[in-house]
Parts: structure tokens; C-alpha cells; sequence
């Protein structure tokens, strides 16, 4: 509630600072000293990062506030479509990405997708830069849920950072490495739980990282 109201009351105010930084940019940079130049650029990449934090914490105060009816979601399709729109990332990276069929299962289809987009472009983003990125998407059924993983061969995670990295604005790495805004496991994770579900880092899994998470099957 608290991150709903905050998030969303600082909107107004922000939008009028980034405006406002973005005049003095645009009217003044060149016009006054060198350092002058600097620290508007600075107000300005500031108000920017702000504002983009901002969205992603109302985007997460508001899973499970705004509850859409839990309708059948076909996660092939899903699948397909995160694919698609990852595909310039794909081509760039040479990233090879396979799946097993993917099962349907019972709830949001918008943060579902999340969850497989956010995985998919983590796995592609944290790759070694020595090695093709190779990024598989597994599932079986495990009673009445659905396990599935996301395995690639890249950095790892540090079996110390397993639980923090699914708590938000939590980085592991500088912006400059890995550009981002520590929010993606975290809203992975809430959006997971809101829909019954478990998810965690493998840590039997040392080649790269494995993240699993469950979903209960569809009745």
C-alpha cells in the first residue's frame, strides 16, 4: 500500500523536475561553463533514472491490487511472443535459445509474460563474454504444479546472493557493467507467488544460473 501511494503521489512532482531538467539542458548546455554543462547533464540523468524507478514501483505495488479474473494462459504462446520481442537482443548476442513445450496454466497472461521476459532477457544479459549464449527453457509436472526452469551459461549467481537478488532495487552488479534498475527477479517473484507459485535460484547448478519456478496446474 505504502509503495503504491508513495509511487504513485511522486509522479506529478517528478515529471516536473525531469521537465524542467531537460529545458535547462536543451536552452543552456553550451551557453554557460564546462562544469555548468556537467551538472545539468547530471540533474538530467538523474530525473530520467528516477522517473524509471518510479514506474517500475508502481508496476510492482500494483501486481495483485489491479486483479484481473485468472483465465487461461497458454505459456507456448507466451513463449512466442517474448521471443519475438527479444529478437533484436537475440540476433545481436547470437543467443541460442531452445524450450520444452510449455504447458497452459490458470492466471494473468500480462504478468505471466513478465516473468518469462524478465527471465529470458536476464539469462541473455548476464551472459560471459567469451562463450555463445545458450539459454533453455525447461518444464515437467510435479504433482499439481508445473516446474519450470530457465538454465543458461552465463556469469552465475553466488549461492550468498540467492534470496537477495528477488529483493527489490537489489544489484549485484554497477549500472555501467549491467544496466538495469534491480527490479526484474523481484517482480518475478511477486507476480510467481501471487499466483500460488515458488521460485528460487538452483543451487546445484554451477555452469551459469538456474532459476525455478512453479505454477499450480490448471484445474
Amino acid at each position: 500500500q505504502f509503495a503504491y501511494v508513495a509511487s504513485h503521489d511522486l509522479q506529478e512532482p517528478l515529471r516536473k523536475v525531469a521537465s524542467f531538467c531537460g529545458l535547462l539542458h536543451k536552452r543552456y548546455t553550451g551557453k554557460l561553463d564546462e562544469r555548468a554543462d556537467q551538472y545539468i547533464g547530471f540533474a538530467v540523468d538523474g530525473a530520467v533514472r528516477m522517473q524509471a524507478l518510479i514506474d517500475h514501483l508502481l508496476a510492482f505495488s500494483r501486481v495483485g491490487r489491479d486483479a484481473a479474473p485468472a483465465v487461461p494462459v497458454d505459456l507456448e504462446a507466451v513463449y512466442a511472443t517474448v521471443v519475438g520481442d527479444l529478437a533484436i537482443t537475440i540476433e545481436e548476442t547470437g543467443a541460442d535459445l531452445t524450450h520444452d513445450p510449455l504447458p497452459t496454466v490458470s492466471g494473468d497472461r500480462t504478468h505471466l509474460s513478465l516473468v518469462v521476459q524478465n527471465l529470458l532477457a536476464n539469462a541473455i544479459k548476464f551472459r560471459k563474454p567469451d562463450e555463445p549464449v545458450r539459454v533453455r527453457m525447461r518444464t515437467e509436472r510435479d504433482g499439481d504444479v508445473w516446474r519450470i526452469s530457465v538454465t543458461d551459461n552465463g556469469i552465475g549467481i553466488d549461492p550468498a546472493d540467492a534470496e537477495r537478488v528477488f529483493v527489490i532495487f537489489q544489484r549485484l552488479h554497477t549500472r555501467e557493467a549491467y544496466p538495469g534498475h534491480g527490479m526484474g527477479l523481484a517482480m518475478c517473484k511477486k507476480i510467481v507467488e501471487y499466483h500460488g507459485g515458488t521460485i528460487g535460484i538452483d543451487p546445484e547448478y554451477t555452469a551459469g544460473t538456474r532459476i525455478v519456478f512453479t505454477l499450480p496446474v490448471a484445474e
